[in-house]
């Protein structure tokens, strides 16, 4: 929504690319936590010591599923297998790679009830902490329109409708971190 006061604008643009990063944190985060099938997600993040540059296994290496609970690694260097090797295992990642010296096999095994219940509380609290961090954004340009309106003395029209755009961007965020939650939990919690 664009404002006559440039400085309302410029507060309601950047909260929504503040609710944006928010949001695409959470769900990247989402998308490290294992469901029912196993992803390359998982262990795309791991990072291997290559010749003294810390770099993410993704660039050394072809990332795949074999099947629902096997990822497979295969180095485009066998020199650094070792090396993957270790990063894998110091990943906590709660398997142990097999190495067969062309390619490394991750066997992850099935989750169990309990270890389904546990992510689904890992997930609430990753949700609950983006809402949070939204509210807290929220909050902040809610203060910066408070101060432009006596920087500036703005009508209260203007700054009604700059705080119900607030509110609005605000309760659509929030509801969309909902809708990620609730399909995750469903994804965690089918067999």
């Amino acid at each position: 929504m664009e404002f006559f006061n440039e400085q309302l604008s410029n507060i309601i643009n950047e909260l929504e690319l503040k609710f944006e990063k928010r949001f695409n944190f959470v769900r990247n985060e989402f998308a490290l936590i294992r469901a029912g099938r196993v992803s390359t997600s998982l262990v795309e993040r791991v990072v291997v010591d290559y010749f003294g540059e810390i770099t993410p296994i993704k660039n050394l290496s072809n990332i795949s599923c074999q099947d629902a609970r096997t990822i497979v690694i295969s180095p485009w260097d066998i020199a650094i297998l070792k090396d993957i090797v270790r990063a894998v295992s110091l990943a906590n990642l709660g398997v142990t790679p097999i190495d067969d010296g062309r390619i490394i096999r991750l066997n992850f095994p099935p989750l169990t009830e309990s270890t389904r219940k546990d992510l689904v509380k890992k997930v609430k609290k990753l949700a609950e902490e983006g809402k949070v961090q939204m509210r807290t954004d929220r909050r902040d340009a809610l203060a910066a329109i408070k101060k432009v309106k006596l920087e500036d003395n703005l009508s209260e029209d203007d700054i009604t409708a700059a705080e119900s755009e607030v509110d609005k961007l605000t309760n659509l965020n929030t509801s969309n971190l909902d809708v990620l939650l609730s399909a995750k939990e469903k994804d965690i919690l089918t067999i």
